[in-house]
């Protein structure tokens, strides 16, 4: 359930349903913060699996703007996952996280992060070539 909730959550982001507010994903993002209330308890679970899941949906969650101080906190509980989590998935979603708010995650990727990491940004790049000025990513 917690890894649909955080799904959904990144689904439903601001960049995703900005060019249409009627869509179902603009009312999920209102429910962000109750949804983040009944999740953010899950962060001590005695069960390592729930909190890393729990950690990788009150990502997304956080991002409404009521809830945009609560990235420290959640920067506190991901270093612990980076160390042992295999989950690549999870991990992608947590450096992507620490990036986004500003933490240096250099120490915390392994290999296999650094190699996709790399991967995506090369795709990217691939994708503006060619555009218009005005389709940059800026």
């Amino acid at each position: 359930m917690l890894d649909w909730l955080g799904n959904t959550a990144y689904d439903a982001d601001n960049e995703c349903v900005a060019s249409d507010e009627r869509t179902p994903g603009s009312a999920f993002r209102a429910l962000r913060p109750v949804f983040y209330r009944a999740v953010r308890p899950l962060l001590g679970d005695d069960h390592e699996e729930v909190r890393h899941a729990a950690l990788v949906a009150t990502i997304p969650l956080a991002r409404h703007l009521l809830l945009s101080g609560h990235g420290d906190e959640l920067a506190d509980h991901a270093r612990f996952p980076l160390t042992t989590s295999t989950h690549r998935h999870r991990r992608d979603r947590v450096l992507e996280a620490l990036t986004e708010w500003g933490h240096d995650v250099s120490g915390l990727e392994n290999a296999d992060g650094v190699a996709v990491r790399e991967h995506r940004a090369r795709q990217r790049a691939e994708r503006w070539t060619g555009g218009c000025v005005d389709d940059l990513p800026l």
